[in-house]
């Protein structure tokens, strides 16, 4: 494939106070944590490709779903990558739900964690983030 940029929709799902992060098992950041997503697909909506991935990734049906931001990452390593990535914030169908790793390919567990007690090392795109002040829970 040519050098192209792509696509990926990553989602905030919020319980409570915490955030569900998994640790990548992947090329790109592998071993750091992330949040669950993946590439949009052609014709796909952010809302729809953020309930697919989730839901793939985790077992989890989600709603509520809102756009926040949209970054523009560059990877150099392992090999030259460009992505898009839009985030959403979505919070659960059933607060009584529990992740499941359903790609242990690509990801070693999933947990909730408190926004002010991330662990470490986070996802670049994901770090940059949090290192700008970026906050995903909705204004009280």
């Amino acid at each position: 494939m040519e050098n192209v940029p792509r696509v990926g929709v990553a989602v905030f799902v919020l319980l409570g106070k915490t955030v569900l992060l998994g640790q990548r098992r992947s090329s790109i950041g592998d071993s750091t944590y992330a949040l669950p997503g993946g590439h949009l697909e052609f014709g796909e909506g952010f809302e729809e490709c953020a309930a697919r991935e989730v839901k793939e990734e985790t077992g989890l049906d989600i709603q509520k779903m809102d756009f926040l931001t949209a970054t523009n990452t560059i990877f150099k390593e392992p090999k030259p990558a460009q992505y898009v990535t839009i985030f959403m914030r979505a919070v659960l169908d059933d607060p009584q739900q529990v992740p499941q790793t359903l790609e242990p390919d690509k990801c070693y567990g999933w947990d909730w964690y408190a926004w002010d007690d991330l662990p470490n090392p986070l996802f670049w795109p994901l770090e940059k983030m949090v290192q700008s002040g970026f906050n995903p829970f909705p204004a009280e």
